[in-house]
């Protein structure tokens, strides 16, 4: 079925469209955190996938990379066809080009940066297409995908010097990306990317910085245990098994807590954020501490949207195609960047 994505996705789509009752006979009794139950098309989609290709963290990762690029074709719809691309290079300070791709809706107002997940060491251009080209259809913003250095090949603060420049370059080229003064330009990602993004707006603080931030479901801290990350540490795609893996990878010698870094909740300076939006999955291993970021947020005066979505779980973006909820949840993203990114320059 994986060989031919266009037949792939047609039996998705009938699968997702099956009567609820049916849906629930195959996707087995409701699993359940406190009052809340996770989406049904989320449970049946799991049961799909535990039956397909091997993704955990004894597949190699150049298996795992080349896995997530090839089910990208699946997650595509229909509805962001007038949604164009450019490819383009982005010169780095070192002599390295970083590969980007530039997403144009029909009518386009500002610009967000946009950083991929994949826990700091999978993910592309090609995994993060679906979503950028829904961000792009559902904003009415250009959408610059940045193809950022990854771990353990490139470990912090590659990924993030990475974004830093591309960030730059945005400022450096508003006249050849099609911006105007006074147009507004973002940064966002979605899990490991949301960490960059909101790293990349505090480290861009005052260049000037970017007007807005949106982080879905992102990376907050480095090395936490229990809480949701013990309860959902099975069964709901993204494990603590990885989540270690991921966090050794992308820092070999731990995390330095003499620095300021990617342990955002650990950080002194997170005032310097721009007005955010931040969306919290209620069935992620990420929950606890995307919740406690928005108190820190709020307590620093950072203007935020916190978004929490009880029955979803880690990464439900990328499904937007699939998932009425997970559609649903996207676009209150988009509604909340579109409205920011509207407001022109003063």
């Amino acid at each position: 079925m994986a060989s031919n994505p266009t037949v792939s996705r047609a039996v998705l789509r009938a699968l997702f469209a099956l009567p609820r009752p049916l849906k629930r006979a195959l996707a087995g009794p409701p699993r359940r955190c406190g009052e809340h139950s996770l989406d049904l098309d989320f449970q049946l989609g799991g049961r799909l996938l535990a039956r397909g290709p091997a993704f955990g963290t004894s597949t190699p990762l150049a298996t795992r990379r080349k896995l997530t690029d090839d089910a990208a074709p699946l997650l595509l719809t229909s509805e962001t066809a007038s949604v164009t691309t450019q490819a383009m290079d982005i010169p780095a300070p070192d002599g390295h080009a970083l590969p980007a791709r530039l997403y144009r809706p029909p009518v386009a107002c500002g610009l967000l940066v946009f950083l991929h997940g994949g826990g700091f060491t999978t993910g592309s251009l090609a995994s993060a297409d679906p979503l950028c080209r829904m961000l792009a259809h559902h904003t009415g913003v250009r959408v610059l995908s940045v193809d950022y250095r990854l771990a353990p090949e490139h470990p912090y603060p590659a990924g993030l010097d990475d974004a830093v420049t591309a960030y730059g370059y945005v400022l450096e080229n508003r006249a050849g990306l099609g911006l105007a003064t006074n147009e507004r330009i973002a940064v966002g990602g979605d899990s490991a990317g949301g960490n960059l993004a909101l790293e990349t707006a505090i480290a861009t603080h005052g260049r000037p910085g970017p007007a807005f931030a949106l982080a879905l479901y992102p990376v907050a801290d480095i090395g936490r245990t229990g809480g949701s990350r013990a309860l959902f540490a099975e069964g709901m795609g993204l494990t603590a098994e990885a989540i270690n893996e991921f966090e050794q990878h992308y820092l070999p010698g731990g995390y330095d807590a003499t620095a300021p870094g990617p342990a955002l909740v650990r950080r002194k300076d997170l005032g310097c954020l721009p007005p955010t939006y931040l969306s919290i999955a209620g069935f992620d291993p990420l929950r606890d501490e995307a919740h406690e970021l928005a108190r820190l947020l709020l307590a620093a005066q950072v203007p935020l949207v916190a978004r929490t979505f009880p029955s979803l779980p880690h990464a439900y973006a990328a499904f937007a195609a699939f998932s009425p909820a997970a559609h649903t949840a996207l676009l209150d993203a988009a509604h909340t960047l579109r409205t920011a990114l509207r407001r022109p320059v003063a």
